[in-house]
């Protein structure tokens, strides 16, 4: 009688932890949405690790990042915005989508966050970038103030699709998210695939100016990663420059030297200032006239903190090796882009002015 006993007190507590083992599982594979359930909260990872705790639903979105900006309205989410920095105020092709950008407050001048302008605009959430979280009194500011922030950071294409993935769960849109990165690695897979024979003493040497003529890319950045990827051989990469204000320049002497095939811009007027510059005269890329004005569109083509990664590398792979890449239309592949993720159908004469940048981004002082 007492071994019967036993066994049905065995039993018990074998059914008892399987169910407990159970839940655990459960709860391990849906933390985050048990935790909105419960508290109204869920935990976002951002890009340089942190578990931050954010509302389960956000209706107020700040973006002190303009690719933050850029993504959350790809997302569905543009209306949400409630602050920006200026940048974006100045796309010509997103303001004119989203014409409520131009309403939100901005925040940030300088790099230097005006917390109680921010704190008028009542976010649920933040978005900042890499350099902002590395200074202590800004985030300081934001400390003070209780708003959770998410840090945006990354040094390649990878890194750039998790920082889309993270947005995308802190808004609530991870499908749309999924769906844009699911694009990038088409993109990626089938420009390798054209370039990937290509011996390294045979690819194009590219200088890539970055805003200013002489600003340009360190390695372990996003651009030096497309631009690899692109069949490039990128000058500047590897080679020492001068760093101001979180960004790289390379002095003109230096860049004489360098003698690069092809300069790729992507700041409107820059190719002109380049090609009627005495100074750099002397360049194989001037002499053959082949300095190029990469495309504008929601975002500037190849910019670091730029949407249209995807159209870059496409754009970049064709114009280095056409031979290679005989069927890519970019146009084609542009529109598409902009109809799958903007719900934007351009015209042939729109996408033109994308491809040659015309009239798509506004000077400073001039929104």
């Amino acid at each position: 009688m007492r071994a019967k006993h036993n066994i049905i007190i065995c039993l018990i507590m074998i059914l008892v932890m399987l169910f407990w083992l159970t839940g655990c599982q459960d709860d391990t594979d849906g933390s985050q949405s048990n935790t909105s359930e419960q508290t109204g909260t869920k935990t976002v990872t951002d890009c340089i690790g942190r578990q931050v705790v954010i509302p389960g639903h956000v209706d107020r979105i700040a973006c002190l990042y303009a690719f933050t900006g850029h993504v959350v309205a790809m997302l569905g989410k543009a209306d949400q915005m409630v602050s920006v920095v200026d940048g974006l105020k100045r796309d010509v092709l997103l303001t004119s989508l989203y014409p409520g950008i131009k309403q939100a407050n901005i925040p940030v001048t300088s790099g230097s966050i005006n917390i109680e302008e921010l704190i008028k605009a009542k976010p649920d959430i933040v978005f900042i970038k890499g350099e902002t979280a590395h200074n202590e009194g800004e985030v300081a500011k934001l400390n003070k103030a209780n708003i959770p922030y998410l840090v945006v950071d990354y040094k390649n294409m990878r890194e750039q699709q998790y920082a889309v993935t993270m947005i995308g769960q802190a808004v609530g849109a991870e499908d749309e998210a999924h769906k844009y990165n699911e694009f990038y690695q088409v993109c990626i897979n089938q420009v390798e695939k054209k370039v990937s024979p290509i011996p390294s003493a045979q690819r194009v040497r590219v200088y890539h100016s970055v805003n200013e003529a002489t600003r340009t890319d360190m390695k372990d950045t996003l651009p030096a990663d497309w631009l690899q990827a692109a069949g490039a051989n990128n000058v500047s990469v590897n080679q020492p420059l001068k760093l101001f204000e979180e960004k790289h320049f390379a002095s003109l002497e230096q860049i004489l030297l360098w003698n690069p095939d092809i300069i790729l811009v992507n700041e409107y007027g820059v190719v002109n200032y380049i090609m009627t510059n005495e100074q750099w005269a002397t360049l194989n890329a001037v002499k053959n006239n082949r300095v190029y004005q990469m495309p504008i569109g929601i975002s500037r083509w190849g910019h670091p903190g730029s949407l249209e990664t995807p159209l870059a590398l496409l754009w970049t792979a064709k114009l280095l090796y056409p031979d290679k890449c005989p069927e890519l239309d970019i146009a084609a592949e542009a529109k598409h882009f902009y109809e799958e993720f903007f719900n934007l159908q351009l015209s042939d004469e729109e996408m033109d002015q994308v491809l040659k940048a015309q009239g798509m981004r506004k000077s400073k002082g001039n929104e």
